[in-house]
């Protein structure tokens, strides 16, 4: 061999290729990359950090700074590193120069001398160098336990997490990427002219208990200086924006513009007010005249793509109980009757005015001891969330009733409602107890309005509880705490970092922008919604209810008593109501990710010693209890997290919440409630009393006394609009069994192919799916409105679809 090959040799021995994916600004798209003529790359500096020789001091040796070199293929950059000296990279630095930011997709070495490539997953926004007080810093695919941790890297990883954490001051800005807590005190405006625009803070205390949101820092207000100030732009942390794409900029500028009255659909109202002489539906046609071809017009809501009437049918209104896009609150009547927890020193006697005798001419000959012991007695509670907020609620232009309504189990399997009651404070003061009114089916005459008026104000109960219970608070408020608290202590190379991670993705930035413009006050649910300006408070109240163990659903289901434990059923539990749509559907998914987690958890941690020994799980979880969820710390229900059991149950929970519980609440929003009149969102008028005018009104054109009850014009349109937003999926959306990185999220072999397995697992449940629903024994899948359930279906396209399972809280 010549001296020249020799020198090629060591100086080739002393080099490593790598390329780097990177995206502009202006680049917006998913897989927009940017062309090398474009970017100035001796601007952009890089630096490798050794996984396997320290400098002296404990610290990873550092090599030196190296400028990215364009090509006509992409990035290119070459390190001078000497592998005897320097040992394996396991991180790097980078620096910008420029004055705008990129967005940094990815770094691939080629380590001839080992044959091996080292891949870093990035996807993050780098700024200009002197915007940061620290170096950036990435770190390769590769997953450690701190105790497994290669001591070279042990420095910068806690480095990275110092940074992430801040130091809980000062306003956060635009570039930074710190993760801190804060209560929800930005969602009223005491400074405005309008004196009804200040709102409580929720958190920090017993009476007013909340998930804690993402701190920004703003400036107090002047005249509360607990209530943070409001402006347009909203902090979170930096990389939370990374989906700040095509979609995502749609969908957020599409819930201002409708928060500002200016998309066309919600011009469409100018339109219908000009040629009516008052702002009202009057008929039923008028409703369905707003559906046609977009932009202008609305889209067919699914529950009337079939049948515009089957929507008033018995059949339907208790099939989307179970169903529907709230199918997570009916219960079993474990003993009769049923029973307030409210408090009878505040309220008096708010014990069910329907008596056994009322119900059991409707119940088939069952008696109610019979139906309670053979589990076919179910009710769907609405009375205590709702009643205490009565009094203030009727003193506006609102009119609403606290409801209860009975349900009974048919031999088919389906459900019918044998009784609704609806409740309202006592003229004579609260400790008299609710005056109530009981209402049953009837199908003739006046007898049948009023019934479906009474059915009217169950849906709205429901739809409020839906949209402030189930939907926000139950998964995205209840999420951003553990989002903030995986990144202030689960470094990137942790394992269950690198598990949840998917399942957070833009769920922080989708939540600002609820602060701004939905649950803030006088926004858009606010606006819409019956329960006004007590929306939150409404919410807050619920969450002194709300317990993480019973958020997966198999324990919700036992919970509230639609089924028990059994070991010989598919996975543990048998349902009550075998024909359940969301629970046996929902059942299939949850078993799937369970399996999955416990396989990945199974494979990091080899006994419970290790769960208890991992530092930074431990301080994940005590902060998560202790600040996150601070309000509910005390509570004893917090799983200890000292074993694999317990981190493998937290785990599959969170991942339920965040991808498919969300999913079920959230996706079938216009589907269902696009068709106001399906399930409208307030009530203006109370029952009509026989020998009113507006009695003789529902007489002669119920029609229009239904109209004038529920959701006015104004609010109609623009929460249909909200709605559509709300239920589309996004082109760029990461679904479940899918990751955004591809397999190179790890560089472990083993869980690359468990979560393959898993995503071939979702597709055989899928096709299991759509097979249930073509069997015509059950009933419940399609109902009258022949609108088959699909909303746990994991796959989906883009638009509004009715199916699909996004890992996370996107939208």
């Amino acid at each position: 061999m010549s001296s020249l090959e020799t020198d090629m040799i060591n100086k080739s021995n002393k080099m490593i290729k790598g390329t780097v994916v990177l995206r502009q600004k202006k680049f917006n798209a998913v897989g927009d990359t940017v062309p090398p003529s474009i970017l100035d790359t001796s601007s952009v500096a890089l630096k490798l950090i050794s996984a396997s020789r320290h400098d002296g001091s404990g610290k990873g040796k550092v090599g030196k700074q190296t400028f990215l070199q364009d090509t006509k293929s992409g990035f290119n950059i070459e390190f001078e590193w000497d592998h005897r000296s320097m040992g394996k990279p396991g991180a790097f630095y980078i620096e910008n120069f420029l004055q705008h930011e990129f967005f940094l997709v990815s770094l691939t070495l080629e380590d001839d001398l080992h044959h091996e490539t080292i891949n870093f997953v990035c996807n993050s926004w780098i700024y200009n160098t002197e915007k940061y007080k620290t170096e950036r810093i990435f770190f390769s695919n590769k997953a450690y336990l701190p105790s497994e941790t290669p001591a070279s890297l042990v420095h910068y990883i806690q480095e990275e997490l110092k940074t992430l954490r801040g130091d809980g001051t000062g306003e956060r800005k635009e570039w930074e990427r710190i993760y801190d807590y804060d209560v929800y005190n930005d969602l009223g405006d005491p400074d405005n002219k309008d004196t009804t625009m200040a709102r409580p803070i929720l958190g920090g205390s017993s009476t007013l208990p909340y998930p804690r949101r993402g701190r920004t820092g703003r400036k107090p207000t002047l005249k509360d200086p607990k209530t943070e100030s409001r402006t347009q732009y909203v902090y979170i942390p930096r990389d939370e924006l990374l989906t700040q794409l095509k979609s995502t900029h749609s969908v957020v500028n599409r819930l201002n513009l409708v928060s500002q009255n200016d998309t066309p659909q919600l011009k469409v109202l100018v339109t219908l007010q000009n040629n009516k002489s008052d702002p009202e539906f009057n008929t039923f046609k008028e409703v369905l005249s707003l559906y046609g071809e977009p932009p202008n017009h609305f889209p067919l809501p699914k529950v009337i793509e079939v049948d515009n009437s089957a929507w008033m049918t018995d059949e339907e209104f208790t099939r989307e109980m179970i169903a529907g896009v709230n199918p997570n609150i009916i219960s079993k009547i474990p003993e009769y009757p049923p029973k307030s927890k409210l408090d009878s020193q505040l309220y008096g006697d708010n014990t069910t005015t329907i008596t056994k005798e009322h119900l059991e001419p409707y119940m088939d000959g069952v008696t109610i001891e019979q139906a309670i012991q053979g589990n076919r007695l179910y009710i769907l509670d609405h009375h205590d969330a709702v009643y205490p907020y009565l009094r203030k609620l009727n003193e506006t232009d609102a009119k609403a009733y606290a409801t209860r309504t009975i349900l009974f189990l048919q031999d088919d399997g389906t459900l019918k409602p044998l009784s609704i009651e609806l409740s309202r404070p006592n003229t004579r003061g609260d400790r008299f107890g609710p005056v109530t009114k009981v209402y049953y089916p009837a199908s003739e005459g006046v007898e049948a309005s009023i019934w479906l008026l009474a059915k009217a104000y169950v849906v709205v109960n429901d739809a409020n509880y839906h949209q402030l219970v189930s939907h926000w608070l139950n998964t995205h408020a209840t999420v951003e705490p553990f989002i903030i608290a995986t990144n202030r202590h689960l470094s990137v190379v942790h394992p269950i970092h690198k598990l949840l991670h998917p399942h957070y993705r833009n769920t922080m930035n989708i939540n600002a922008n609820a602060r701004n413009v939905l649950i803030n006050a006088k926004g858009i649910i606010e606006s819409t919604f019956l329960m006004d300006s007590y929306s939150m408070q409404l919410s807050a109240d619920a969450y002194k209810d709300w317990v993480f163990t019973e958020q997966g659903l198999p324990n919700d289901l036992i919970k509230r008593g639609m089924a028990v434990e059994d070991q010989a059923s598919p996975h543990g539990i048998r349902l009550l109501i075998e024909d359940y749509p969301y629970a046996s559907d929902g059942l299939e998914i949850w078993a799937a990710i369970k399996s999955w987690v416990e396989e990945y958890v199974s494979f990091y941690y080899k006994s419970d010693a290790a769960i208890e020994q991992d530092t930074e799980l431990q301080a994940f979880w005590k902060e998560v209890v202790e600040v996150g969820h601070g309000d509910l710390k005390s509570a004893t229900w917090w799983f200890k997290m000292q074993t694999r059991t317990e981190l493998i149950e937290a785990c599959t929970i969170l991942i339920w919440i965040a991808s498919a519980l969300h999913a079920a609440v959230n996706f079938g929003q216009y589907p269902y409630g696009g068709f106001i009149m399906n399930r409208p969102t307030k009530t203006r008028r109370f029952m009509p009393e026989k020998g009113s005018f507006e009695y003789y009104e529902l007489t002669k054109d119920y029609e229009k006394t239904y109209l004038r009850t529920i959701t006015p014009m104004q609010e109609t349109l623009k929460n249909m609009q909200v709605m559509a937003v709300l239920s589309m999926h996004v082109p760029d959306e990461q679904y479940l069994g899918d990751r955004i990185e591809g397999d190179l999220w790890t560089s472990d072999p083993e869980p690359v192919e468990a979560y393959k397995k898993f995503g071939k697992k979702l597709v055989e449940i899928e096709e299991k799916l759509i097979q249930r629903n073509i069997d015509e024994s059950l009933k419940n899948r399609n109902g009258p409105v022949e609108m088959p359930y699909t909303l746990l279906h994991p796959s989906s396209e883009a638009g509004m679809t009715f199916r699909g399972i996004p890992n996370s809280i996107s939208i």
